[in-house]
């Protein structure tokens, strides 16, 4: 199996613990990180992370993503809903990939309920909280078995 998984977090991820717990829940992005690295150890796979509130940066994360990992997983933030510049940077890069909210967008906004990711992911969590990463690892390993 191949094991080197990229969690890429977005715009805002790093203020998790500023934003509202009722969708976000309460643990900031080191804490979040901590449990999806033991969720990751747990099912066999390597994991780093990255995080930037800049659009041309987290394009520039995925371009070099296949010399560094082996799947993603995604948490574009507000960028999920709009950002064409990373859907292509996602297809460039051409990983085995997951997209992950924290929070139940489905049940939100109006334009949260459009991912312009979705298409190019072999799966999509939402509304778990931080055990949607657990679920998005388990798709990975299925899909790299």
């Amino acid at each position: 199996m191949k094991n080197r998984v990229e969690v890429m977090h977005g715009v805002n991820l790093d203020m998790l613990e500023r934003r509202p717990s009722e969708h976000y829940g309460r643990l900031s992005l080191t804490e979040l990180e901590v449990r999806v690295k033991r969720f990751a150890h747990e099912l066999g796979f390597e994991p780093t992370f990255s995080q930037t509130n800049h659009e041309g940066e987290f394009c520039e994360l995925l371009h070099r993503a296949p010399e560094m990992a082996d799947a993603l997983i995604l948490n574009p933030g507000a960028w999920t809903h709009y950002s064409y510049a990373i859907r292509d940077a996602l297809e460039v890069a051409a990983l085995p990939a997951v997209e992950v909210h924290l929070s139940d967008v489905g049940g939100r906004e109006e334009w949260r309920r459009h991912s312009v990711i979705s298409d190019l992911c072999i799966g999509t969590v939402s509304g778990k909280g931080v055990d949607g990463y657990r679920d998005a690892l388990a798709i990975l390993k299925e899909k790299l078995s």
